[in-house]
């Protein structure tokens, strides 16, 4: 038994939500998502989303949880959106963003620039004595988990001073150096 399926999705004001041709397309004040679906049925009716499955089959019962998850994933972004902070940890790391692209100094002979997404908001905050971070907002929780992964992907935190891009809040599992 799915609890995450069996349990209904609450649509909030200003979001509307249609399925048709196996697609759910969710529309709000910060975007519109679209997400193919098959082999779960989707009822929409008195402001929730309700999504069965046909049988108990495994494939069924997996999909049932997961497109259950993805709309309400799309239904809050689109009406409160996703924010992820990056933290740069390490002497002379620095981050920029004119615009859309990200200028990043992570310790290499050469900076990174990035190209990101026109649908993901970038900033980029530097303050003395802290260590920069890079948030980014979006409505599609996927983009800016992925484009969060991938700038985390240029300098991954190091176990031993946990020095690189780690998530603002993450817990890093440190190893012991060297005794003498």
């Amino acid at each position: 038994m799915s609890r995450i399926g069996n349990s209904p999705v609450k649509i909030p004001d200003g979001v509307t939500v249609t399925f048709e041709n196996n697609t759910v397309t969710v529309k709000g004040k910060l975007g519109e998502l679209k997400q193919n679906i098959d082999a779960i049925s989707v009822k929409i009716e008195d402001g929730t989303v309700i999504l069965e499955r046909p049988s108990e089959i495994k494939d069924h019962k997996a999909k049932h949880g997961l497109y259950r998850s993805l709309i309400f994933n799309m239904i809050e972004g689109v009406s409160k959106g996703w924010t992820k902070e990056l933290e740069l940890v390490g002497v002379g790391y620095r981050a920029s963003n004119q615009g859309q692209k990200l200028d990043l100094a992570l310790g290499f002979s050469h900076n990174i620039v990035l190209n990101i997404a026109e649908e993901v908001k970038i900033e980029t905050i530097s303050e003395k004595g802290k260590n920069p971070i890079v948030k980014l907002t979006s409505f599609d929780k996927q983009l800016v988990g992925q484009v969060a992964a991938k700038i985390r992907s240029f300098r991954a935190p190091e176990p031993y001073k946990g020095k690189g891009v780690k998530f603002v809040g993450e817990q890093l599992r440190r190893k012991a150096g060297k005794t003498a």
